[in-house]
């Protein structure tokens, strides 16, 4: 049974990175653990949190709420910046 954290790391809603997330494990799994085989995908789970925490900042300093954006709107964002 999952955790009810583990669930919120599962839900599209709260985890912006929840793809990177997966694409870091699976590639950690078929690597046998080497971490120097997976640098990309941990840069790329990286900037995906630094890019969204700032969004939440942001949304935090003026006051909007959620201060994470549905997953719906996080793809209107990503779109309108191309």
């Amino acid at each position: 049974r999952m955790s009810r954290h583990a669930k919120k790391l599962r839900d599209h809603d709260i985890n912006p990175c929840l793809a990177e997330t997966d694409a870091t494990t699976k590639c950690m799994d078929d690597n046998n653990y080497k971490k120097d085989m997976c640098s990309d995908y941990f840069l790329k789970y990286k900037n995906c949190r630094k890019f969204w925490h700032g969004i939440m900042m942001q949304r935090k300093r003026s006051g909007v709420k959620p201060e994470m954006p549905p997953a719906e709107e996080r793809k209107k964002i990503l779109e309108s910046m191309g």
